[in-house]
């Protein structure tokens, strides 16, 4: 089997077929409606297995899946990529013309695991994709390690993508057997409809940092870009997820993040990543960001749900690169969360000089804090000034309690330099 300039292939003389013809995305049909038919019962439309035998899946397979409870994923498997896999690895290295040693370089920086020898995992729709992307190198239009490190970023997310498209269809399958039409129907509407969101929502972001980027070049004449980094971290986690099962956890997590997301994007922010129980924020407006912590200390502490959250801010220049942040700043802040007590904002010396001024913000120096790996820094708690100027009984004593927590905590920092200590707003 041989591959032509123009992406034809051609076996034995055989009649070439262009690449092009191909469709620009896997197509699933699930044979079923896009919404139930009126009058028609939900129990007669096509149930999974139906689907599966007409699609010419062994029956031993799906009876296999059915009692283990895994039918719903069985379809996505066979329905999500339509061409059976028919190449190894050497075999698909002569169709493609790439070195096999590259080959399974990229495989595996999508997050894929190292194919085995002889394994015949790989489709034409991934020799097609290998031959454009060889094509691109040896025309110098690509480099490879751009190439290794662009699909690290793209494996990296469409990874969670993926995982949280299987979960949400995961929830419409039954249980017990896992037949269930309506999660046929679901999977049969939204899995080709995914890849027209993802090309959609990627040109919209593309806009958005190219503008972040005319933006900051026009704004920073040459000086490093300054941010605010703020990190939220929800108290008492990991006990908690020791006492709930897996579905109670996973909406526990949902609701983190959507509390997380709205409030951070809402106020002007961007979320750059979700770390387990902590959520990670950048802001170009100091104020703003300030806003964002305050705003987030009291959702998650009204919630009912969800425990408070301990909120560090910091600010200075920063390197953004495939849309995450590095530098000391960071660093600063991510050690600045650690020391604060539930439902407090600490922040650095930074933003509180850029805000000292601004009448709607409270302070209270918490004087010099030792942060791990980085040393002693001016620190501050941070709070409305409508709320520190609350005057009713509970409110001073709730105060007065703090604050001798405070003087305590301080007095046992004199004597252990090596620690870091909270810090209470």
């Amino acid at each position: 089997m041989s591959r032509s300039s123009d992406g034809r292939r051609s076996e034995d003389g055989a009649a070439a077929t262009p690449v092009e013809e191909r469709p620009a995305g896997p197509e699933l049909n699930m044979a079923t409606p896009p919404a139930p038919v009126p009058g028609l019962p939900l129990d007669a439309l096509p149930t999974i297995r139906s689907v599966l035998l007409a699609k010419g899946v062994d029956g031993r397979e799906i009876d296999a899946a059915e009692r283990s409870g895994a039918l719903s994923y069985l379809v996505i498997d066979h329905f999500v990529l339509p061409e059976p896999a028919i190449h190894n690895l050497e075999e698909l290295a002569a169709v493609t013309g790439m070195d096999s040693e590259r080959i399974a370089q990229l495989w595996g920086s999508l997050g894929f695991p190292d194919p085995r020898g002889g394994e015949r995992i790989f489709t034409e729709i991934d020799a097609d994709m290998l031959h454009t992307v060889g094509g691109l190198m040896e025309l110098g239009l690509l480099e490879p390690d751009l190439a290794i490190q662009m699909s690290r970023v793209i494996g990296s997310s469409m990874a969670r993508v993926a995982g949280a498209m299987v979960d949400a269809l995961g929830r419409d399958s039954d249980e017990e057997t896992g037949d269930d039409a309506d999660f046929s129907m679901a999977a049969g509407t939204l899995l080709p409809t995914m890849p027209r969101v993802l090309d959609y929502v990627w040109r919209r972001h593309l806009q958005a940092f190219a503008r972040r980027r005319m933006t900051r070049e026009a704004q920073s004449d040459g000086r490093p870009d300054h941010k605010t980094v703020g990190f939220a971290d929800l108290v008492g986690f990991t006990a908690l997820s020791q006492q709930i099962d897996e579905h109670q956890l996973a909406a526990l997590v949902d609701r983190f993040e959507a509390i997380a997301y709205d409030t951070v994007v809402r106020l002007g922010g961007r979320v750059v990543k979700m770390i387990g129980d902590e959520v990670m924020f950048v802001v170009d407006d100091v104020r703003a960001a300030a806003e964002i912590a305050l705003s987030l200390a009291e959702l998650y502490g009204a919630d009912e749900e969800l425990s408070e959250v301990r909120v560090g801010l910091a600010r200075g220049p920063t390197l953004e690169r495939e849309a995450d942040y590095y530098g000391p700043v960071v660093n600063r802040a991510s050690r600045i969360v650690n020391i604060a007590f539930p439902g407090s904002v600490v922040v650095s010396d930074e933003v509180h000089e850029l805000l000292a001024d601004d009448p709607d913000f409270a302070w209270r120096s918490l004087k010099h804090r030792r942060l791990k790996d980085i040393g002693r820094v001016a620190l501050w708690s941070l709070r409305w000034a409508a709320d520190a100027h609350e005057s009713s009984a509970r409110e001073r004593a709730r105060r007065r309690h703090a604050e001798r927590q405070e003087r305590q905590v301080e007095r046992l920092a004199l004597g252990e330099e090596g620690h870091d200590e909270p810090a209470r707003g």
